[in-house]
């Protein structure tokens, strides 16, 4: 009998009852494939890899929990109830019955997604951390020009750039934004949203160009799901500041493109709201209790007359005092604060030809006042107040004494480094220095820019500390041999260590031998200083014969470690090594770059 024989029915087992192919589930569910796809999106049901494929290695699997799943979402119904309408509305329009076509698609039967996403996103927190990838595909939606071929409407489109800058005036006002970087495909931004991090993609504002290799369908499904959920999640952060949602925005600012003016004015507008609404709380800390139309007064109004009586009254408006400190003590942590106030008492002035709402959005966050060329602008260009002008052109015409005139790159700089950087380098038609990614841990790539040192001396400087003199650095004080057999090191790097710490232990033994012939009154001759150097150099000798012994043994020891290893760990323990190799190789590139391009600039020097 061949192994995997089971008898005519008998009930299957293993992973034969526990997946089904793409094609068995659709026949299961009686849907079309794309449908069915559609449902699987925004269901979350997506493909698995089961260690055995039964029906082979070309098909694609779902768990049949998954599937079971589907067959009693109540969505199938009226995806069904859709598709039986649309053929109402396909048969009057063959009979030429305009009429009732007409009327049939007005009264077309619709369904939401709000269900769909408190299933899937039982906490908010669960929320933003799926956010990531709603964000990006919210914004790249936003810049994309409308297709009727594509199905990409318009109204799609406005509601995209809608969110968008809703959610940008949220972070932007509550000052949550903690990283920026500018690349090819556009601007990344980080922000930290209830201990969340969440990065998104922005595309720059360009005429973007649709390519035919990517199917529209499958996205806009996906769109579909993510504007229901950043619609709920900004509804949730606008009322936790106590700001209503959706905002009332100044139409006028609406068509001049600054929405995210208007969404600023209107925080502002409604959080002087709530300060007037907070008034008739009396100077005697009790609350004005009112009296309904029968003489007896309201039971809420009583209930907060006696929560009012119960907390301390030293001071007016106790109450309000507690509520506005306890808002406090959730948003104003230490990287809040440093972020709100980094520009501070600045304004900023933006050219026309600078990317604008990216700094609309971005100087704000970080307590800074921007205005912009343009109708509908705070202030305007000739206001004397302003520190700093951002211009992106080789030259400026006119310029103005008061104030900096530098490159946008400037601002993204010193968000990243969380100081007011030198602006000397960001001139006006002078070539930047290199933009850093923020995003990237320098120490464990093992490769420092020589721009990002210069960044943390300036911020070592903002600080007040004292850093380490250049050179002199841990690897001086640490055993070159230790980090050698931990890996941590090259054997090139090992052997530098190794005789630079030599030669200070020499260093360090001759001062002290001269301090001590000092001492004893005894003049300090050639003949000493000669013997003082036969001795370091017999030294150096030894100690370069001990590291050669060292470096023996760790190799041995590896190599006796990589014997009693099993075949899966050696695989793996080469796989890192390999890893290894490549980052030092990579980092040794760098170096080289950087060598040849200070040749370069010697040579042109000179």
């Amino acid at each position: 009998m061949p192994k995997h024989y089971r008898p005519p029915g008998k009930k299957k087992e293993g992973n034969a009852a526990r997946y089904v192919t793409r094609s068995q589930a659709v026949k299961q569910l009686q849907v079309s494939l794309p449908l069915f796809r559609r449902l699987c999106i925004l269901k979350g049901v997506f493909p698995r890899e089961p260690k055995k494929k039964v029906k082979g290695n070309h098909h694609t699997y779902y768990h049949t929990k998954d599937i079971a799943f589907l067959h009693h979402e109540p969505l199938l119904e009226k995806f069904r109830d859709i598709r039986a309408y649309d053929k109402k509305v396909k048969k009057a329009k063959a009979k030429k019955n305009r009429d009732l076509a007409e009327r049939l698609l007005t009264r077309r039967p619709g369904y939401t997604l709000d269900r769909l996403i408190r299933e899937r996103y039982p906490k908010f927190t669960d929320a933003l951390r799926d956010l990531d990838d709603c964000l990006t595909m919210v914004h790249l939606f936003a810049a994309l020009p409308a297709i009727e071929s594509e199905k990409v409407q318009v109204k799609r489109i406005h509601n995209c750039r809608r969110l968008s800058h809703e959610w940008q005036a949220y972070i932007s006002r509550t000052h949550k934004l903690r990283k920026t970087f500018i690349s090819v495909k556009g601007i990344y931004y980080q922000a930290e949203v209830e201990g969340q991090k969440i990065t998104w993609l922005a595309p720059h504002s360009l005429q973007q160009v649709l390519t035919d290799d990517v199917d529209f369908n499958v996205m806009l499904t996906f769109l579909e799901f993510y504007e229901t959920l950043l619609a709920f999640v900004n509804f949730r952060h606008y009322h936790s500041i106590n700001v209503k949602y959706p905002p009332i925005l100044d139409s006028r600012l609406e068509a001049l493109a600054a929405e995210l003016y208007a969404l600023s004015r209107y925080f502002t507008a409604n959080s002087s709201a709530i300060a007037s609404e907070s008034q008739p709380i009396s100077s005697s800390g009790s609350v004005q209790i009112d009296i309904t139309k029968d003489g007896t007064p309201d039971e809420s109004e009583l209930r907060l007359a006696q929560l009012q009586h119960q907390l301390p009254s030293n001071e007016p408006g106790t109450l309000m005092h507690l509520v506005e400190d306890a808002n406090g003590e959730d948003e104003d942590d230490e990287e809040t604060k440093e972020c709100k106030t980094l520009f501070k008492n600045k304004k900023f002035f933006l050219s026309r030809e600078v990317p604008r709402e990216s700094l609309l959005f971005v100087i704000p966050a970080f307590g800074g006042v921007v205005s912009w060329e343009g109708e509908g602008a705070p202030f305007k260009e000739a206001d004397q107040s302003i520190t700093y002008q951002i211009v992106d052109r080789p030259t400026q015409g006119h310029i103005f004494l008061s104030r900096e005139y530098i490159q946008p790159q400037w601002v993204y700089d010193c968000v990243n480094a969380r100081i007011i950087l030198p602006t000397d380098a960001y001139m006006v038609g002078r070539v930047p220095p290199p933009h850093l990614s923020p995003f990237v841990d320098n120490e464990t790539e093992g490769y420092v820019p020589e721009y990002a040192e210069t960044i943390k001396r300036l911020q070592a400087a903002a600080r007040k500390e004292v850093l380490p003199i250049p050179g002199a650095g841990k690897e001086d004080l640490d055993d070159p041999q230790n980090l050698l057999v931990e890996g941590i090191i090259s054997r090139t790097e090992a052997n530098e260590a190794a005789e630079r710490k030599k030669k200070m232990l020499a260093l360090e033994k001759q001062y002290h031998n001269e301090l001590q012939l000092e001492l004893q009154g005894v003049q300090y001759s050639s003949s000493v200083s000669n013997v003082n150097k036969r001795s370091s150099v017999k030294d150096t000798e030894a100690g370069e014969e001990s590291l050669l012994d060292m470096q023996q043994i760790a190799e041995d020891s590896t190599t006796m470690s990589k014997v009693v290893m099993s075949r899966k760990k050696r695989r793996l323990y080469e796989a890192m090594q390999i890893g290894k190799e490549r980052k030092r190789a990579h980092v040794d590139l760098l170096k080289e770059r950087k060598q040849k391009l200070k040749e370069a600039q010697g040579s042109e020097k000179s």
